[in-house]
């Protein structure tokens, strides 16, 4: 993913905008000789902490083969998108794409054991379904228990994160603030997240710096 300057995103930006809810991303493992990535929809759970993401997967999904040959692999969650036509942009009129992506580059482990297996699960079942708080995984043990073995835990240890919020920040502040309207007048999809993202990183350009009067608010 190339990231421009104008468009990183911080530590705490991708911090604040995963913890909105966005814990469903695709998971990507190096295929065999010949062959393309091997990719995987999956809910996961992001412990920033402890650097490392949790999920489980079915014992026959052909992205385990793929980890036991090379355990390099890439989450990315990507959201707030939507396409820009040309002529919202002024000359040369050239269309673009706006998107936030973070992308979590990890070493994984495959977890075999019971155990492991099971206690991966609780924490996903904390974090997904608090509601039940009685319904847990016990290796051995009733109906969840027994379904263990067909099941593998992954545990993703956290190498590098690449965060991209793509929302024209290379525009003048007036033009970059002038798209959220055109976002507003259209409204379909997306578009009113993505309008979210831009009026807040448009917010992050202008604050004023510490000791400076704060900038004029744009008069629209």
């Amino acid at each position: 993913m190339l990231i421009r300057s104008w468009d990183r995103g911080d530590e705490a930006e991708w911090r604040a905008w995963l913890a909105e809810g966005r814990d469903f991303g695709l998971l990507a493992a190096n295929g065999g000789p010949g062959q393309g990535p091997v990719l995987v929809p999956t809910h996961f759970l992001l412990d920033v902490e402890r650097g490392e993401i949790l999920l489980h997967l079915a014992a026959p999904n052909p992205l385990l083969a793929a980890v036991r040959a090379d355990p390099a692999v890439t989450l990315a969650v990507t959201d707030d998108y939507a396409f820009a036509p040309g002529h919202w942009r002024g000359a040369p009129g050239t269309p673009t794409s706006y998107y936030a992506s973070v992308q979590f580059h990890a070493t994984a482990e495959i977890v075999e054991d019971a155990a492991g297996k099971a206690a991966i699960l609780n924490r996903q079942l904390a974090h997904f379904q608090p509601e039940t708080p009685d319904v847990r995984v016990r290796a051995g043990e009733g109906a969840f228990g027994k379904l263990l073995p067909g099941l593998r835990g992954l545990r993703l240890t956290v190498r590098e994160v690449r965060a991209k919020f793509k929302y024209d920040d290379k525009k003048a502040p007036a033009d970059q603030y002038a798209l959220a309207d055109r976002l507003a007048e259209r409204g379909e999809g997306l578009d009113a997240g993505v309008r979210t993202q831009l009026l807040r990183r448009h917010a992050r350009r202008t604050a004023p710096e510490p000791g400076r009067a704060p900038r004029p608010a744009d008069p629209r």
